[in-house]
């Protein structure tokens, strides 16, 4: 039987520039290739999440728009249950302005839209969704008091949550200490911590209350880091096209293994594996791997 999650979080539509480096500041240069993809954190996660075979509840909002159509159309192509994402006729749809250069490295600009408006109450009307999960994943692309109302619901139905703090920004001990798992990259670690080194980073939040991190470190895999133990997961080699979307595979990948009830260490294991295949594809939603994927590449 499927593992039921649902995810609290944004609906964006991207709008991806290739160019050969990032402009500096002031500065025009020329890309060589303009696409629009589907994306948002939440929504992509939702998708990862299906990818890989979970059933998903999505809760948020698009504007009533055309790129709010198509966001709707392209989760649903992917079986991403609707009922919960409003249409905000006060709002635009998210949009994220993103730079790819030729490392496949990017620089991005995200307009929160009809995000930025997801309530408390959206997540109340959406209590049954997360009451029938057996993991809540979230992120930090729309309000934080909508993100604090999520994890209370959460913990009222006895649901595990597993928190991608992106994009980054300080989080109070009383949030921290009611997370599950912890899922930053190294950037968002620091900000956090207000640490540069890793481990030095990774005890303050510890400190903080945080029962888990699971700390993505791009070619250097990742890190599962509890009171008393450190595992480290190497990473598969790849080429990199584009890394949008990386994390967002890997968090998607994880939850679904964590919801089958497997080790956190075997969870970030696929985790690794999804955010790996990711990278060799263009776009946020188009690159995110197939359960038959992950498995291979296992």
């Amino acid at each position: 039987m499927s593992a039921r999650l649902a995810v609290v979080g944004s609906i964006n539509m991207d709008l991806v520039v290739r160019a050969p480096r990032l402009p500096r500041l002031g500065e025009t240069i020329l890309g060589s290739d303009f696409r629009t993809f589907p994306g948002g954190k939440g929504a992509n996660q939702a998708v990862a999440i299906a990818r890989m075979g979970g059933k998903v509840s999505m809760i948020g909002r698009v504007g009533q728009d055309g790129f709010g159509d198509a966001l709707l159309e392209t989760l649903e192509r992917d079986q991403v249950d609707l009922t919960y994402i409003r249409r905000d006729p006060e709002a635009a749809s998210g949009v994220a302005l993103i730079t790819v250069e030729e490392g496949g490295n990017n620089a991005i600009v995200v307009v929160p839209g009809a995000n930025g408006r997801l309530s408390p109450e959206d997540i109340w009307g959406a209590e049954e969704a997360i009451k029938q999960a057996q993991v809540l994943v979230l992120q930090l692309e729309c309000p934080l008091e909508t993100v604090a109302e999520a994890i209370c619901v959460a913990q009222r139905h006895a649901v595990p949550v597993a928190l991608n703090p992106a994009p980054a920004q300080p989080l109070p001990d009383e949030l921290l200490r009611q997370i599950d798992v912890l899922i930053p990259n190294e950037s968002e670690l620091q900000l956090l911590s207000g640490k540069q080194e890793v481990e030095q980073a990774a005890q303050a939040l510890l400190a903080r209350g945080v029962k888990t991190l699971i700390i993505t470190l791009g070619e250097q895999g990742s890190l599962v880091v509890q009171r008393m133990e450190r595992s480290a997961i190497p990473a598969h080699p790849v080429k990199a096209v584009d890394t949008t979307a990386a994390g967002d595979a890997f968090v998607g990948a994880f939850a679904v293994a964590w919801a089958e009830g497997k080790s956190l260490i075997e969870a970030a294991r696929w985790g690794n594996a999804a955010g790996a295949l990711a990278v060799t594809r263009l776009g946020a939603q188009p690159s995110l791997p197939t359960r038959q994927e992950v498995m291979g590449l296992l």
